[in-house]
């Protein structure tokens, strides 16, 4: 792993000529006076003085080579319908968008907020913004009125895009009635709404505000908008992440870093060249999207495939048969995705012909290595877990198969991706710790190319969240404890924020429930700490079984249970042992797939969850109440 090493390495002491090279991966229409100025840390600013697009590097670009080839595949199992996009369709479709948007009088550094499903049209209007100048927020589709409100009062867009609805596991879900009450809240609404109308949920439009997407779509058919260059540094968009204090932070992104991040991990993170087909199942509203749905695959040359549906509707093989029909080289999914389709057997990817495919990476979540080890077994393929965050845009550790091929270890995402200067620290003391040891996992600024600029209008914010809780070090926090073994090979075991403190001894619900993942019966789990007037806090787990039969009777409920306690008492020894086991059918969790585990403690305690517009199932959040009973 010598190859690996050595290029993470002059990734971090030659810094300026490493991304100087990778600055040609994409186009400039003025070259760059400096590669970086750190002269603010932490503040970074990324090939300083350059112009470019990021519209231009994901569109224009490849249509001399591939302008009959498709980039854009669209599939929805909601509504049954597939749409394929070539990159002159692409690029038509785009232009078309752009010259509305500018009819509207949506520029250079204005905003536009999109609240839309998963459809084409929506990132045609990301690579539309982008081609303007302008900047784009997306929020979650269906998101909360209140919630919505917040971002669109922060970001001040000019425009906001909707459809009157999106769909999930077969049920609409009417988005005008939400954006309308959010818009009723706002502080500063919006000059102009347009809507896409799917026939999914019927709606009245707003005289002298609303705009019909399919009319303004026919008015500037065939128009062709100029590219806006802009500076490196200039943002490309905003993407909205919860904070601590309730308040949304605003992660801004800049232009010419983040086009050259991507390109390069296009090569050598995923392995990919141009030509392939990539198939992320993630949601543009989550960084994921913006990164691996959209703007990596397209500026690399490569067919997208945005999906609209779930990974078991109709059945638990449809990823598996998209990737075989359209031949994807790359898949890119979460460990709560796999999680759900463990529970159905591995013939629905073993009858599949995934000849075609190559890896499949996971993120969003640590990966346990049952979970790792069932599905590479099933699928015969490297499967690769990566971790990065909103903030940083693309992996911070992952395995790097197109720098070098190396060995996998199953619960670990390797090693620190070329760019970022990765510690293990002490939350005490902000000093390095060895190989071994559990601390904070940090990052060296400058952050690399890519990385989250600020956030959006609080450059204070910025500093005092990320860069001043490691004592004595201005490091940026991820907020994740993490660990390297004596290989190098990195571990990530949960958040910071969700250690417990039982009796004394501080836990991490992230080992506890890799502990019980490894019992045959389990298929996930979810472990929090719940407060205990005697010990302070206790472990509480609620499990889903592989097969729920296994509990529906008492005795034999509580013979497992303490089959599942044992398992745990072995591996990690008695203080680790949860107080409860409590079996349910499925966990709450947000529609990104993330367990909703603030909720949970606060259910445990008899307290308002608070809230919960992100949830997946509110049913989910019943059966915990009801287990508890």
């Amino acid at each position: 792993m010598n190859k690996i090493r050595d290029f993470h390495r002059e990734s971090i002491e030659n810094r300026e000529e490493f991304w100087r090279r990778e600055a040609e991966r994409i186009h400039w229409d003025a070259p760059f006076d400096r590669v970086l100025d750190d002269s603010r840390p932490p503040f970074a600013r990324w090939f300083v003085g350059g112009r470019t697009n990021l519209c231009y590097n994901a569109v224009d670009r490849w249509l001399p080579l591939y302008a009959d080839r498709p980039a854009l595949v669209w599939v929805s199992t909601e509504v049954d319908q597939e749409r394929v996009y070539t990159r002159r369709q692409l690029y038509d479709e785009v232009n078309a968008v752009a010259a509305m948007l500018r009819g509207l009088g949506v520029g250079r550094g204005d905003r536009v907020l999109l609240y839309m499903p998963m459809v084409p049209e929506a990132v045609f209007a990301m690579l539309a913004c982008a081609r303007l100048g302008a900047v784009h927020s997306v929020v979650f589709g269906g998101f909360a009125s209140v919630n919505l409100a917040q971002r669109i009062d922060d970001a001040a867009p000019k425009v906001v895009m909707s459809a009157d609805g999106g769909s999930r596991a077969g049920k609409v879900q009417a988005y005008k009635p939400l954006l309308d009450k959010a818009l009723d809240l706002c502080a500063r609404p919006p000059e102009a709404v347009v809507i896409l109308d799917r026939g999914l949920a019927p709606f009245e439009p707003v005289a002298g505000r609303d705009l019909d997407y399919a009319q303004l779509r026919r008015k500037h058919a065939g128009q062709e908008v100029p590219i806006t260059w802009v500076e490196s540094s200039e943002p490309s968009y905003v993407l909205y992440t919860s904070g601590t204090t309730g308040r949304p932070k605003g992660v801004q992104r800049d232009t010419g870093g983040y086009a050259v991040a991507l390109a390069a991990s296009m090569e050598y993170v995923f392995g990919g060249k141009p030509g392939d087909t990539y198939f992320c199942t993630s949601d543009i509203g989550w960084v994921v999207g913006h990164s691996y749905i959209v703007y990596g695959p397209l500026i690399g040359g490569q067919t997208s495939i945005l999906y609209e549906g779930t990974p078991v509707r109709p059945d638990a093989g449809i990823l598996w048969r998209l990737a075989e029909k359209h031949r994807a080289q790359v898949m890119f999914s979460s460990p709560t995705a796999v999680r759900v389709l463990k529970k159905f057997d591995t013939a629905f990817m073993r009858e599949r012909d995934l000849s075609s495919l190559e890896r499949l990476f996971l993120a969003g979540e640590p990966l346990d290595e049952p979970t790792a080890r069932w599905l590479s077994e099933g699928l015969g393929k490297p499967v690769i877990d990566n971790y990065w965050q909103t903030e940083s845009g693309w992996p911070i550790l992952s395995a790097q198969p197109g720098v070098e091929h190396t060995p996998a270890r199953l619960g670990s995402p390797s090693f620190p991706t070329y760019g970022y200067d990765v510690r293990v620290v002490s939350e005490t003391t902000g000093e390095d710790l060895p190989a071994g040891q559990k601390g904070v996992v940090a990052i060296v600024p400058p952050l690399p190319p890519g990385a989250m600029s600020t956030i959006w209008g609080d450059d204070r914010r910025f500093v005092q969240t990320y860069f001043t809780s490691i004592p004595g070090r201005q490091y940026y926090s991820t907020f994740d404890w993490g660990r390297v073994d004596e290989d190098g090979y990195w571990f990530i075991l949960g958040r910071t924020d969700d250690v417990i403190n039982v009796a004394g001894h501080r836990l991490g619900t992230r080992e506890i429930e890799e502990s019980i993942s490894t019992h045959a019966g389990v298929a996930e789990c979810a472990v929090v700490g719940v407060a205990d007037e005697l010990k302070g806090q206790v472990a509480t787990a609620f499990v889903v079984l592989k097969q729920a039969a296994q509990a529906q009777d008492a005795d034999a409920a509580r013979a497992l249970e303490g089959d599942i306690m044992r398992v745990v008492e072995q591996q990690l020894g008695a203080v680790a042992r949860p107080a409860r086991i409590r079996f349910v059918g499925a966990l709450p969790k947000t529609r990104s797939g993330k367990v909703l585990r603030r909720a949970i403690v606060a259910v445990c305690e008899k307290r308002d969850p608070g809230d919960l517009t992100t949830i997946e199932d509110p049913t989910a959040l019943e059966q915990i109440k009801e287990s508890l009973q």
